[in-house]
């Protein structure tokens, strides 16, 4: 079964109205409470409905994708995961490992766990996807669509398990929410950075190799200050890449070289290599969801595929959330450290003036390391983690879409889409070599760290 995409959502939401409407007749006397005691006992609807919506709302996003996306993910992901982990006797809150973070505790009593996790992910989607940032199209549909989600299947659960228990774990998923919520605001460099993106406090260092501002429209440094942010996993001392090559403009050098593959790879675009460029190149405003979304998009194509129960669903979305959080921290860090320019601005002072990358496009921070190999890394790690290293899978993220090549395209595991990404920066002209390896190094370690987070 393919993942949620766009033009499924309607249809979703539909079918889960008609669900409620045909049992909405019935009374709350009329119906008996149904016990559920184990999460890994209740399908992954609520997740991927969810995580299908967040797909669309950060398609049309601005100033938001993709950093503040991956934190996002992270906080609401984290919060559904600790929300019903009375019903995971196999795993373990994470709580005592983030000073300042205290989970609302349970009764003895019963609770309809799809209840809780739909409450805690409504009220999160409301705090942490800022609607004044939708595209003013896209506005008031998108941020219905996080009320209409909300309310069908608030309908379906208090007809299915009556209001006391219903009542009471909607209120415990509004304490967890609160709870991260309230947490989520400690963080000085995230917490709302997506208000200024682009600080006019902030100078870029000059000097040769050191990036500035590249065309067609010469923005400034994107989220300059997101490597000060908050990490889930990994420590201060492991967020930085190792050293780039030594910049030089000597044909002979490394980095000349390196410039001159980027520049033939373009020149030389063929089918194959542009389909990789554009499958993998989740960058465009309103055109498709960006780098972290594009690998939930990932996981619940798996989820269904392998028809996963809730608490798989909720333990991978939390898992890969806080990876892929950690990985934009390490490689913004490591972005602002190194300073390197962009090929595109090598190429055209040193190789050839009038060059640009595949679709005129680079993006408006430095270049080393790639953030799509970062987070991508990370993603495959922690997704052969809880998959297998050897899980085959064909994407669908971009299955019907028609402006640009998005055709499915299948693979042997994780590590090869992740290899994949990585290489699609070349052929689209905005990466070195050096900066997609260096990513996959960084990532892949990033995502070791949080294998490692005691989970179970």
């Amino acid at each position: 079964m393919n993942t949620f995409h766009k033009n499924q959502f309607p249809l979703i939401l539909l079918l889960v109205l008609t669900i409620a409407s045909i049992f909405g007749c019935k009374g709350d006397d009329d119906t008996s409470p149904t016990e559920v005691e184990l999460v890994k006992d209740e399908a992954a609807t609520v997740p991927l409905a969810w995580m299908s919506l967040f797909q669309e709302i950060d398609r049309y996003t601005q100033d938001f994708r993709p950093i503040p996306s991956a934190r996002a993910l992270a906080y609401i992901n984290l919060a559904a995961y600790e929300s019903v982990m009375v019903g995971m006797p196999e795993f373990k809150s994470l709580q005592s490992l983030y000073p300042g973070l205290s989970m609302p505790t349970t009764t003895n009593l019963t609770y309809h766990y799809p209840t809780v996790v739909n409450t805690v992910y409504a009220s999160l989607f409301k705090r942490l996807l800022p609607g004044e940032l939708i595209l003013a199209a896209q506005q008031s549909n998108l941020q219905f669509e996080i009320l209409a989600l909300e309310d069908s299947f608030n309908q379906e659960f208090r007809t299915k398990v009556g209001s006391e228990i219903f009542n009471r774990s909607k209120e415990h998923g509004e304490a967890v929410a609160n709870a991260v919520w309230g947490w989520s605001k400690t963080d000085p460099f995230g917490h709302e950075a997506y208000k200024n993106p682009r600080p006019d406090g902030y100078s870029p260092p000059t000097g040769p190799g050191l990036w500035a501002p590249t065309k067609p429209d010469f923005s400034k440094a994107l989220f300059p200050y997101w490597g000060n942010g908050r990490t889930f996993a990994i420590t201060n001392s492991e967020k930085l890449a190792r050293d780039p090559l030594v910049f030089s403009e000597d044909p002979g050098s490394q980095f000349y070289v390196q410039a001159l593959e980027t520049k033939n790879a373009v020149d030389n675009l063929d089918f194959t290599n542009q389909w990789k460029a554009e499958f993998w190149s989740d960058d465009f405003l309103g055109e498709t969801f960006s780098v972290p979304t594009r690998w939930i998009s990932i996981a619940s194509q798996v989820i269904e595929k392998d028809h996963c129960h809730l608490e798989t669903a909720l333990y991978a979305y939390a898992k890969l959330s806080i990876a892929m959080n950690d990985a934009f921290v390490a490689a913004w860090h490591s972005k602002y450290t190194f300073s390197v320019e962009r090929p595109v601005t090598y190429i055209n002072r040193v190789l050839d003036a009038d060059w640009a990358p595949h679709r005129d496009f680079s993006p408006s921070f430095p270049a080393y390391p790639s953030g799509h190999a970062t987070v991508g890394a990370a993603a495959a790690e922690v997704l052969s983690h809880i998959f297998g290293y050897s899980y085959a899978m064909t994407d669908n993220s971009h299955e019907d879409r028609t402006e640009f090549l998005g055709m499915p395209r299948s693979f042997d595991t994780f590590y090869q889409m992740a290899e994949e990404n990585a290489d699609s920066r070349i052929f689209l002209g905005v990466h070195f070599r050096m900066d997609s390896e260096e990513g996959l190094n960084l990532g892949y370690k990033v995502g070791r760290k949080v294998n490692q987070m005691p989970f179970k």
